[in-house]
């Protein structure tokens, strides 16, 4: 059996980046393949980009961290990655590429933004695709501009009754070329690998539970093509799970190793990440935890996970997570079947249910399975 684990995003901006994943190093580095997803860029080159709120760039020497805690590849599909422009892309994908973590799901061109990552392990091959579904736009790679693999998503505002002016009704869906060209990844990788494994950056930041109408149709679309497992990242809290024809959907694996200082209010010296830090405050009505100086972040995204997937010989796929809690200075601690291990699987039943989903959890050991309860 293979365990193939998952956790959200990655961002390194603090010093001394090794010291993040110390809490949780133990169980990463037990996984026979670990992913995550870098959010950020690592370069020392290239202009910072105005059509969005930047993230901070760090240094590419902090991926060496990723690899000492036992990362096998990265997603790179966001909506940061393009945030230093082509050298951001090229010095981040490098960077990976040297500490023997293969990327996917950005490059210098689109063609290379689509490549899946292969890896092997137990006899059996893994491949993985990325796709951005947020924007912007300038994010997206092209035939002859860097960047990261999309899927276009559309939103459409509709006046709710006699209330002009008053809260719209939004419906969100994907466009059906970019929809189209995702699933033509998936069906022309499935014949290669044994697993094929779909993360998408996608979803409403930092909003409890709640999913954008495209969400489940753009991951149901990407099992109708051949995916096995389905995972989404960007939202910067945790999502419920559910399953489709038996495969299982993550919504959103949450933050995980995610510290910075870049949306402080405290002591923040860029001017639009600074008015970006107070307007999310109101926007989304929360105040991170004053003790949390380097995780910037809504108080329930402390309550995350790593994703754990076992993959029998026969390539079968047993969903389930590691309950994880962020601690106060930005680590993430795995937990057991504890009282606050228990907490934390609550909380993910909890988000699971009130989206209207359906899935069944139950502890094995320090692992949560959850289950399709349809299922036979």
């Amino acid at each position: 059996m293979t365990s193939l684990m998952m956790v959200g995003d990655l961002v390194l901006d603090e010093p001394n980046p090794d010291y993040f994943f110390d809490a949780a190093r133990e169980v990463l580095r037990s996984a026979g393949l670990l992913v995550g997803h870098v959010e950020t860029p690592y370069t020392l080159r290239g202009r910072e980009l105005q059509s969005d709120i930047p993230a901070e760039a760090a240094d590419p020497a902090k991926i060496g961290a990723l690899a000492r805690a036992g990362f096998h590849a990265a997603s790179l599909a966001g909506n940061h990655v393009y945030d230093r422009g082509d050298e951001g892309v090229e010095d981040t994908v490098a960077a990976l590429v040297d500490n023997a973590i293969a990327a996917f799901g950005a490059g210098p061109k689109l063609l290379e933004a689509r490549k899946p990552a292969i890896l092997e392990k137990d006899g059996k091959r893994f491949g993985f695709l990325s796709y951005n579904c947020v924007g912007p736009k300038d994010s997206w790679a092209s035939a002859n501009k860097g960047g990261c693999a999309y899927v276009h998503v559309l939103s459409h505002y509709e006046q709710d009754g006699a209330n002009p002016g008053g809260p719209p009704l939004i419906y969100t869906f994907a466009t059906p070329a970019t929809l189209e060209a995702m699933q033509a990844d998936i069906e022309a990788l499935r014949a290669r690998v044994d697993v094929l494994v779909v993360a998408l950056h996608k979803g409403l930041v930092h909003t409890p539970f709640q999913l954008a109408m495209y969400e489940r149709p753009v991951a149901r679309a990407a099992i109708e093509a051949g995916a096995d497992i389905v995972v989404g990242h960007h939202p910067h809290i945790t999502r419920g799970i559910e399953f489709y024809k038996g495969k299982p959907i993550f919504h959103g694996l949450g933050n995980f190793v995610t510290v910075t200082r870049a949306l402080n209010v405290e002591e923040n010296a860029h001017p639009a990440r600074l008015a970006w830090a107070e307007r999310r405050r109101k926007l989304f009505g929360f105040t991170p935890d004053p003790e949390c100086e380097v995780y910037p972040f809504h108080p329930e995204s402390r309550n995350t996970m790593i994703a754990d997937f076992r993959i029998d010989a026969d390539c079968s796929v047993s969903a389930g997570f590691r309950p994880v809690w962020i601690r106060a200075s930005g680590q993430p601690e795995v937990l057991g079947d504890c009282e606050r291990g228990r907490s934390v699987m609550a909380y993910i039943e909890k988000i699971t249910n009130d989206a209207g989903m359906k899935a069944r959890f139950a502890w094995d050991g320090e692992r949560v399975v959850v289950t399709d309860p349809r299922a036979a």
